[in-house]
């Protein structure tokens, strides 16, 4: 995971309901890690040449920069109320809300946006805005989706390849944070006969695939001592059960690229199924940390 010094937490406001939930979260993240928390507003109108001042004939405090301020503000005052004792900050950035987010993560721990938004955050999850971030974020992107469980495991999805390593170190290490257990999922698939009399290589080897986590997991175990952990195999689409096991999660974290089942998981229809489709919060990873 994202080991940065002094690295925040990031999270994109838009002064929408789903982004001050994404406050709440990021500001409980920001102490779990002891990290500070910096609040974001892409202000995109300056793109588009349109008056950002107050109206001639309006309040002097109109005007679409002052309403942005405005947001921002809002934002780092409902963070104080969950976290008094973080530091919190608040930042208006001229730009589109991608660009924008992309540059914050290069320089922090963990960026945090919600699903539904307005403005320049508008259509967050469905549209491009959460794709495009969590796929090229030089950081763990934890997307929320609806109300945070209190109980229940954080769930990862393992694969054995580099990114599934990282993604089961913030794993891990939220595990601790939550004082809860670990539920590593490895998803496999047998493939289907084509025609009568169709003989199939054997793709998977189980007792392989078993060994194989059970060395993925054992380095972070002994990192994580005190982390319970339950290691299921399961035959079947990696999409469809991830998405099945996040119901009952109170974090789901996945790796952005893998191999075999969990084979780009992103830009595949993986990503799309657990983004769409899963349940509560999801923290993709997409390369090892700096």
């Amino acid at each position: 995971m994202t080991n940065r010094a002094g690295a925040p937490v990031v999270v994109g406001v838009d002064g929408s309901r789903s982004a001050l939930d994404a406050v709440g979260v990021a500001a409980r993240e920001a102490v779990a890690r002891n990290r500070p928390l910096r609040v974001v507003h892409a202000f995109i109108w300056p793109l588009f040449g349109v008056p950002l001042g107050p109206a001639p004939v309006g309040p002097p405090d109109g005007g679409l920069r002052n309403e942005a301020e405005r947001i921002v503000t809002e934002a780092v005052a409902e963070a104080g109320k969950i976290a008094p004792e973080l530091t919190v900050t608040g930042y208006l950035s001229d730009g589109a809300p991608t660009p924008v987010l992309l540059r914050e993560a290069r320089d922090a721990a963990l960026v945090v946006l919600g699903t539904r938004g307005l403005g320049g955050f508008a259509g967050l999850l469905i549209g491009s805005v959460a794709v495009q971030v969590s796929a090229r974020a030089d950081c763990p992107v934890l997307v929320v989706r609806g109300e945070p469980r209190a109980d229940g495991p954080v769930l990862v999805g393992v694969d054995g390849s580099a990114l599934s390593t990282e993604a089961l170190g913030f794993a891990f290490a939220a595990a601790a944070q939550r004082d809860t257990g670990l539920l590593a999922v490895h998803a496999w698939l047998t493939p289907a006969p084509i025609g009568p009399g169709d003989v199939l290589p054997l793709v998977y080897d189980v007792e392989a695939l078993a060994a194989e986590e059970e060395r993925a997991l054992a380095g972070w175990s002994q990192r994580y001592p005190d982390v319970p952990v339950t290691r299921r195999l399961v035959p079947g689409a990696a999409a469809r059960v991830l998405v099945e096991a996040s119901a009952s999660a109170q974090l789901t974290v996945v790796g952005a690229h893998g191999r075999g089942a969990l084979g780009g998981v992103l830009l595949g229809s993986v990503s799309h199924a657990v983004l769409h489709h899963g349940h509560g919060p999801l923290v993709i990873v997409r390369r090892p940390a700096a």
